[in-house]
């Protein structure tokens, strides 16, 4: 079995070169570790025997079947302890790497929140957004809008870098923790930034890029447009990671394969679909193997998924997070629409065990993978969308004093991707 070359980042090598993307509301604890385990179990050879961190021979940190990453948090909020954004990046101990992403638009606070992660031990890799396309946060300047300000976009950069260089030799810690950075193609066509902003990230000494080969305009709509991922792979020399339409095993394969990018990151398309991880590793070593749940195995994964929840964060709200899940969970399974309606509702898991059996109970003894119908696009694409910018942000690449004092109003808690 022949398979992709193992990914390095700094200190970190991964194994399989995949990524989850933070996704708010979505990739806390719990999603991650059932994706990491899906992952993990279409490793050639043996599983790794227990979770928690593994090293390689070499002694680089090991992440066997890819990177599982928190939902974004605020740099501002961090370093102000606020106490949701603490306890988003509180570390799962079975995680392999611990990978954090921070959203900021100040250098100095970005900074501050990156001796934060590193001094405390809460991070092993700190990855940076500049792809988030969501209006409260490019109508402040954030996200997908950042890049546009180069001289912003590289003092935060460079703090980054420093700061967790400098905390890593201030906490003893026995590897650096690498910066990474992603980030969109640009605001729309006609302010495209990915070029210039991958060669300051690489100036900087980030350790790897991931591409969303979408603009801010684009949102998620349309399709990705994999070939510039394929230009910004000849433009740097450090790693690149391509976002956008992998919805299967094969998907992946064929953006390395067309891109020659170093590895994939997967968004929507893991929705109610944590075992596209087995595929994605499965594909990404040689494997033709491909999961293809029926009902009764979905319905295993649902239950097994509340149950983390509640232990993350309490039955009530754990059960409540649930609920978004079910719906993607059952999309293009033959349940009916009032078993949905019932399990939208549940509200303990003594609840959910009683819905999903009620559900059980009215369908044939067999219920298939239903192919086709829960493959493919998923989540919300929507229609493209004009960004929402600040007033002249556009008029030129460079802030002005006036913009820099808005900046700062940006790092109010949002979340995006």
């Amino acid at each position: 079995m022949t398979g992709v070359a193992p990914l390095r980042i700094g200190p970190i090598e991964v194994g399989t070169p995949v990524e989850l993307a933070p996704m708010a509301g979505v990739t806390n604890a719990s999603f991650r570790r059932l994706c990491r385990r899906y992952g993990e179990s279409a490793l050639p050879g043996p599983a790794p025997a227990a979770d928690g961190p593994i090293t390689t021979p070499d002694g680089a940190l090991a992440a066997p079947a890819g990177l599982y990453v928190t939902e974004m948090v605020t740099t501002r909020a961090l370093v102000e302890g606020n106490a949701r954004t603490l306890a988003m990046v509180r570390p799962d101990p079975g995680e392999r790497v611990r990978s954090v992403q921070l959203y900021g638009v100040d250098p100095l606070i970005a900074g501050r929140a990156v001796r934060i992660l590193v001094e405390r031990d809460l991070a092993d890799h700190i990855d940076l957004n500049f792809g988030c396309p969501a209006p409260k946060v490019t109508r402040r300047g954030g996200g997908a809008a950042l890049p546009w300000k180069r001289d912003l976009l590289a003092a935060i950069l460079r703090e980054t870098v420093r700061s967790a260089e400098a905390a890593g030799r201030a906490a003893r810690r026995e590897r650096r923790v690498p910066v990474t950075v992603k980030m969109r193609v640009g605001i729309d066509d006609e302010h495209e930034t990915y070029l210039d902003a991958a060669r300051a990230a690489a100036d900087a000494g980030i350790a790897a890029v991931a591409l969303h080969a979408r603009t801010a305009r684009q949102h998620y709509s349309g399709a990705a447009r994999w070939e510039l991922i394929a230009r910004l792979k000849e433009a740097v020399r450090i790693p690149v990671l391509g976002n956008g339409d992998v919805w299967s095993g094969d998907d992946a394969l064929e953006m390395m394969r067309s891109t020659g990018c170093d590895g994939v990151v997967v968004g929507r398309g893991c929705q109610g679909r944590p075992w596209l991880f087995a595929d994605i590793v499965a594909a990404l070593h040689g494997s033709p193997a491909r999961t293809r749940p029926d009902l009764d195995a979905v319905i295993a994964v649902i239950r097994e998924h509340g149950r983390l929840l509640a232990a993350e964060m309490g039955q009530d709200r754990g059960v409540r997070d649930l609920r978004k899940h079910i719906g993607w969970y059952l999309k293009g399974y033959p349940v009916g629409g009032p078993a949905r309606a019932a399990l939208a509702r549940v509200s303990s898991l003594a609840g959910l065990d009683a819905e999903l059996a009620a559900m059980r109970e009215r369908l044939p003894e067999s219920v298939p993978y239903p192919g086709g119908a829960v493959e493919g696009p998923r989540g919300r694409a929507g229609a493209p969308r004009r960004p929402h910018l600040p007033e002249g942000w556009l008029d030129s690449p460079h802030l002005t004093q006036a913009q820099r004092a808005a900046l700062l109003a940006a790092e109010s808690d949002v979340s995006g991707g």
